[in-house]
């Protein structure tokens, strides 16, 4: 089991004894957040992304996949062989109805109340108990449903229209497993695969010449492309004028709540974690306002850390949120998603490519140095940076004592990881 693989690290105690503080130096690359196949991902598979992440230097990759972690051992296998430590997570879709009543708009810009949660450094995902299972179980069985409806009801629209195709959830499945090898039982749909199957469909009964005037009328507005064959072009005007709200292809999606979000990351041994949109709307939403307001509106909700993807994020404005944070005492972690087809580098970088200011480069580096903390505690028995029921560990006279003690554990975790 990847815990056991883990746990031959070494104890808690051992780790901490041996370490220096933050073992690997200033910063190394890292990354704390991707998605793998089936995951829509801009990854063919594990390989290349952990492939990548070591010909970038990376000494961390983490993935924080949707309802299915079984490809989490092709993860440490590979991060093994290439010498890349995984940190394991998830990422949940959920509601919280007295926020959507209030109109609050959370980290979904279009959608009061809707809130995406990510679970860091997580290790029971391969013998969840019963509670946690029910939950899995459920998000998957309402999921997949939207997702078969999504594609009846485009499928008939286009019919409507005058195309007609042959498509089906189940066909969609067929080509995530074709394309990227996965087993079938671990392909959960994403609005995402469904675009581009309906892309490649499109593309396959419509000459290239015809594109143009053929889509307007099967979409009901003109398309804006790079030219007839820009297939990422294609499935974000899909997903716009099929599958959106007020659209034929909307289905509305069917959410847990945040406590039963945060009660799946707790129970499959992980850390709660809040990805920050920041900048990446404009303007701001009044609930990320600024770094004080953020951490407030997550101490109420009894989440401790957040997560950045810097590629939405101007420097400055990161440089701001990371470091008032910090000073808060919230942990911080940094990734890239790779959830769409652009196979951008693994290390974050910021708008335009611009590289991470130094010091949110440090706190990002201290962050995922205590989420592998926290993975190597739980995986070895012990209490974790958050306990069992989301407190955090109260064995510390501190915030900055928690983080220095399971940041020095993570990185002797990635230096024995890394030998």
């Amino acid at each position: 089991m990847i815990s056991s693989r883990l746990a031959a690290l070494g104890s808690p105690a051992e780790l901490i004894r041996a370490a220096s503080p933050l073992g690997i130096g200033a910063a190394p690359n890292h990354n704390s957040h991707i998605h793998l196949p089936p995951n829509f991902s801009a990854f063919a598979n594990t390989a290349q992304a952990v492939g990548m992440a070591a010909d970038e230097g990376c000494v961390l990759l983490g993935a924080s996949n949707y309802y299915d972690y079984e490809v989490y051992a092709e993860l440490a296998a590979a991060g093994a062989d290439a010498g890349v430590y995984p940190l394991f997570g998830l990422e949940i879709l959920c509601r919280d109805e007295a926020m959507a009543a209030a109109g609050v708009k959370v980290n979904d810009p279009g959608n009061p109340g809707k809130v995406y949660l990510c679970g860091k450094a997580i290790t029971r995902f391969e013998r969840p108990d019963a509670a946690t299972q029910a939950i899995l179980d459920t998000i998957r069985r309402t999921d997949g449903a939207r997702m078969a409806a999504m594609v009846r009801q485009c499928v008939a629209a286009l019919a409507e229209r005058g195309l007609r195709l042959d498509l089906d959830a189940d066909k969609v499945i067929d080509q995530v497993v074709t394309r990227h090898g996965s087993p079938r039982h671990t392909v959960h749909l994403q609005e995402r695969h469904v675009a581009q199957a309906l892309q490649e469909a499109l593309f396959a009964a419509i000459p290239a010449a015809e594109r143009s005037a053929r889509l307007t009328t099967l979409l009901g507005a003109a398309p804006t492309l790079k030219g007839p064959d820009d297939a990422v072009g294609l499935q974000n005007e899909v997903r716009s004028h099929l599958m959106k709200a007020g659209k034929p292809g909307f289905v509305a999606e069917s959410y847990i709540s945040l406590d039963q979000a945060k009660q799946l990351a707790l129970g499959l041994g992980g850390i709660p974690c809040y990805p920050v949109v920041a900048d990446g709307v404009k303007p701001i939403s009044l609930f990320e306002a600024d770094a004080a307001t953020l951490a407030a509106n997550l101490q109420k909700l009894g989440i401790y850390a957040c997560e950045f993807i810097p590629p939405r994020n101007a420097p400055e404005v990161l440089k701001a949120f990371v470091t008032g944070l910090r000073a808060l005492g919230v942990l911080v972690t940094c990734g890239t998603e790779h959830n769409t087809r652009d196979l951008i580098p693994v290390q974050p970088a910021c708008t335009g490519q611009a590289p991470m200011p130094a010091v949110v480069r440090a706190i990002a580096w201290e962050g995922a140095c205590v989420c592998a903390g926290h993975q190597q505690a739980v995986a070895s028995g012990a209490d974790g940076y958050v306990l069992a029921d989301g407190r955090l560990n109260p064995s510390f006279p501190s915030v900055d004592a928690r983080i220095a003690h399971f940041a020095s554990i993570g990185a002797e975790a990635i230096i024995r990881w890394r030998r």
